[in-house]
């Protein structure tokens, strides 16, 4: 019963409004126990008349079990699963154990669950609800968080509404559901709780005793209809038996089992079987029941209390209820019921919840048990469930009598915690894992483990050291493992933060690596191409940096690891960090494409983001600013959608190009606070020196240039000497450009690139005079008209044009900033493209404004998808690629057609969309 919640209501009534008129909604009701989520949701369901409605809940005792929820959810749609991209339907068959297969992307399951659930929507409006969403497994919850943050982006009749304890006392990670619009509900007010009071009360009713109650219960809904429940009248009326002052949840759960202790043994039982068999299968329950010596007729007075509905499925009243009984039957008696319930399940058909069953009834110790536990947490993590392993491997070590097994379970239910974002409970397990015998190389995994934990939670400094003495202690064990440890702990010390002596610490350290193996593996180039370039220099590290990105570019991917392996993606990502310290614009373009193609081809959502804004900076540097753009949007929106933490943007870069001081200002605050790893501090610094090199602040692009080339930071260290060099010789400080130059000159020759040499060439010329500047300005425009480098070749016809001005060559001045003018406003580089209109200015010239082009009435986002569009691609194959639906698609492109005063796919090809 809703009293007194008008305001909730009508919030409900508006999200189902807009699902039945075809705008999609999500909304998390949040609020302690008792507090009338529950109620809320059966209002939704309802008023949603015409709707499908699917319902999950969350329950304690399956956090364990992967996916398990969001089965719930979708299992009445399977007969859909075959609409879905092929990759999709085998993630989610896979994660519902209805195939083998590979573990699925966490993200592609969430994927498919998006596009199951708007296929069904299309069909008629769906509401999904969701109740004690703090009870859902970590699988099933991320994937729901995910389907709900891009469930506005989908223009159809789709609600989701969860209900969610606060705070917040189950396993999903506490930011799990944080930015989804929210419904906070409070407790009643004085009326209205009086007035819902009374229709718990068919006795007399003392006034002081209902004044007391009314003030307990806090304005609590269930409270104040359950408490009269669990009292005699006459006490009610007396003043007797009520409850000191305790909190809600305590007073809930008093109120429950005062209600059930009046119940016969045999129906308390029963109630305990079913709170124990999370499915709601009613003939499991009275096989078990059976088990059990229970009459048919136990159910009945359990019933008849409210407690209970015994049908098709067993359904308690209020899901607050299940986990109640649970809690409060004694240790035997959950063991006994559990043993009957294993009894009860096919150990064929359900084996993982066959074994849990034997486990959660055996008191001690039981190996037997223990391996059948280990099989289901392969089992688990086979279907992507690595939270569902961890907690079948920590009861299995519980269970496990021999203390190396159990230690060495240990090990693997930490290293399951940890890759599950659980780090307190994966130190816990690794503190036990210590404490066992283990073998040497198994020891030396504790201590990768705990460095690699420490590298989670705190940083760089503190972590160094472990790694270092982990590698040292693993080279006579596992050499390759030791040599992929020295490269984490090489590329650890070339985060902003670490020191140069750090660097050289580690470099030192990593030399006396085990020798690698046949055939020689990227990741084998990589630690020596590091180790040469921290203890002998950029040149010396070139040609083994060099054979290390042929080497990936090759394959794709490490030879040792499977295809879309988290390795493989690492090491795709170093080599792209590899190939941006080289100047070697190809091999970035080719790394940086696959990245974003493999993370695509995946739904890798979790690492298609840093894919997404490396393809941008390299299409910013290539020109396509409006490409780069797009791309950063996405990485932006994926980010967001799936709650991680933010990367160091190419937005930052792309700002800096594009003139836009206050953006520029803004996300480097973000970068430097959040985004330290992978050079987010260097890309920082680095963008402030493009920004005011082109707004022609040189003093402060020269300020910001400095401290990454102090760093020798892998990536950025480099690519700033151009703009310190310019900065410094515009703001008279020849001495600095000087030093700078004879560095970058050095690299850049190591290097060889007709990118590396046209940054030294148009450096050299910015430092000299005369003929040997222009013949150097003459092979910077030769050197990247010859490499895909178009910003720079814009840039070097404005600093030539800018000297040619100074050299009173106006005619020559003219045609060089014409051209800069024209290349940098074409590009959207306009910091740049107002410095080269005022030399142009200068000289006499007219600056030719851009012409008005069809791309600039969309958004990024709408652009990217008229390109694909205009490529001849299918609404479906343009959603597959974007993670939308086709519906979601032909909506965009409406919108398209509409702005740029079109009708058809065959006039958007037709249009210059640049």
């Amino acid at each position: 019963m809703l009293v007194g919640r008008d305001t909730e209501r009508k919030a409900i009534e508006e999200l189902v409004a807009g699902a039945r008129a075809g705008r999609s909604g999500v909304l998390v009701v949040c609020g302690e126990i008792g507090i009338g989520k529950t109620a809320l949701l059966e209002h939704a369901r309802g008023v949603a008349s015409g709707f499908r409605v699917e319902r999950a809940a969350g329950v304690e005792s399956e956090t364990g079990f992967a996916f398990a929820s969001l089965h719930q959810l979708c299992a009445p749609l399977s007969d859909r699963l075959g609409a879905l991209p092929r990759p999709q339907q085998a993630a989610l068959e896979v994660a519902f154990g209805v195939r083998d297969g590979d573990p699925p992307d966490p993200f592609l399951v969430a994927l498919a669950t998006l596009g199951l659930l708007t296929r069904a929507a299309g069909e008629r409006p769906l509401l999904c609800l969701v109740d004690d969403a703090q009870w859902l497994d970590a699988a099933s919850a991320q994937a729901l968080a995910f389907v709900a943050r891009r469930v506005e982006a989908e223009p159809l009749g789709l609600g989701l509404v969860f209900a969610l304890r606060d705070p917040d006392l189950g396993p999903c990670d506490v930011h799990t559901f944080a930015g989804l619009p929210k419904l906070g509900l409070a407790g009643l007010g004085e009326a209205d709780a009086r007035k819902l009071l009374a229709t718990a009360v068919r006795a007399p009713w003392d006034e002081r005793i209902c004044d007391r109650v009314i003030i307990e219960a806090g304005g609590n809904p269930l409270v104040l209809t359950q408490l009269p429940l669990s009292a005699e009248p006459a006490k009610l009326a007396g003043g007797f038996g009520l409850p000191n002052e305790l909190s809600v949840p305590r007073k809930i759960e008093e109120c429950f089992q005062r209600r059930s202790r009046g119940l016969p043994a045999e129906t308390r039982l029963l109630l305990l079987v079913a709170a124990a068999e999370p499915l709601g299968d009613t003939a499991l329950m009275w096989a078990a029941a059976e088990q059990l010596d229970i009459r048919a007729d136990a159910a009945a007075p359990a019933e008849t209390a409210g407690l209970v509905e015994v049908g098709t499925w067993v359904r308690f009243h209020h899901p607050l209820m299940r986990s109640l009984i649970y809690r409060a039957a004694t240790s035997s008696d959950r063991r006994r019921v559990h043993r009957a319930l294993a009894a009860a399940t096919d150990a064929r058909a359900e084996p993982d919840r066959h074994a849990w069953h034997r486990a959660q009834a055996t008191p001690g110790t039981d190996e037997t048990i223990a391996a059948d536990l280990e099989r289901s947490a392969d089992r688990a993590r086979a279907r992507g469930g690595l939270a569902a392993a961890a907690a079948f491997l920590e009861r299995a070590v519980v269970l496990t009598p021999e203390p190396g097994d159990r230690a060495r379970r240990a090990l693997c239910a930490a290293g399951a915690k940890h890759k599950a974002g659980a780090p307190d409970a994966a130190l816990e397990l690794l503190t036990l894992a210590k404490t066992g015998p283990l073998p040497a190389a198994e020891r030396a995994r504790v201590k990768l483990l705990g460095a690699e934990i420490a590298l989670y939670t705190t940083g760089n400094d503190d972590v160094l050291g472990m790694l270092l003495d982990v590698a040292t202690e693993l080279a006579p064990l596992d050499a390759p493992l030791a040599r992929e440890t020295f490269l984490q702990a090489l590329e650890s010390s070339h985060m902003p933060g670490s020191s140069r002596r750090g660097v050289l610490d580690v470099a030192e350290a990593a030399r006396a690596a085990p020798a690698p193996s046949t055939p020689t593996r990227a990741v084998d180039l990589f630690l020596d191409g590091l180790v040469a370039r921290a203890t002998h220099g950029y040149e010396a590290s070139v040609p083994v940096l060099r054979r290390a990105l042929t080497s990936l570019g090759d394959s794709g991917h490490d030879p040792r690891q499977p295809q879309g392996d988290d390795a493989d993606s690492r090491w795709l990502l170093l080599g792209c960090r590899v190939a941006m310290a080289l100047w070697d614009d190809e091999a970035l373009h080719t790394l940086a494409v696959r990245r974003v193609r493999l993370a695509r081809e995946a739904g890798a959502l979790a690492t298609l983001p840093t894919a997404l804004n490396c393809l941008a900076a390299v299409s910013l540097f290539t020109g396509e600013f409006a490409r780069a753009a797009e791309l950063g949007a996405e990485a932006t929106a994926y980010t967001r959608e799936t709650g991680a933490a933010p990367l160091p943007s190419s937005d930052i870069l792309l700002a800096a190009w594009r003139g836009r001081r206050a953006a520029v200002d803004t996300l480097h605050a973000v970068i430097v606070r959040e985004a330290t790893g992978y050079g987010g501090g260097g890309l920082a610094q680095y963008s402030l020196a493009v920004l005011h090199n082109g707004l022609g602040n040189y003093d402060v692009a020269l300020a910001a240039a400095v401290p990454p080339c102090e760093s020798d930071e892998l990536v950025h260290s480099s690519m700033v000497l151009p703009e310190l060099i310019e900065a410094a010789v515009r703001a008279d400080q020849p001495d600095r450009a000087t030093t700078a130059l004879e560095l970058l000159s050095s690299r850049a020759r190591a290097s060889g690139t007709q990118w590396a040499l046209g940054l030294a060439a148009v450096s050299r010329a910015l430092t000299s005079t005369g003929p040997a500047a222009e013949a150097s300005y003459g092979e910077a425009i030769e050197r990247f008209g010859r490499c895909r480098m178009v910003a720079h070749l814009a840039r070097a016809h404005l600093v030539y044009g800018e000297w040619l001005r100074r050299e009173r060559r106006r005619q020559d001045a003219r045609e060089h900033l014409r051209t800069a003018h024209q290349m940098l406003s074409d590009m959207g580089a306009e910091g740049f493209a107002a410095r080269a209109a005022r030399e142009l200015r200068a000289t006499g010239g007219q600056c030719h404004q851009r012409a008005a082009r069809p791309a600039d009435a969309l958004t990024a986002h709408e652009l990217h998808i008229a390109r694909l569009v205009a490529t001849g691609a299918t609404s479906k194959e343009v959603g597959t690629q974007l993670f939308l639906s086709p519906r979601t698609i032909d909506a965009h492109v409406r919108n398209i057609f509409r702005k740029l005063h079109i009708t058809s796919r065959r006039q958007l090809r037709d249009l210059p969309l640049t």
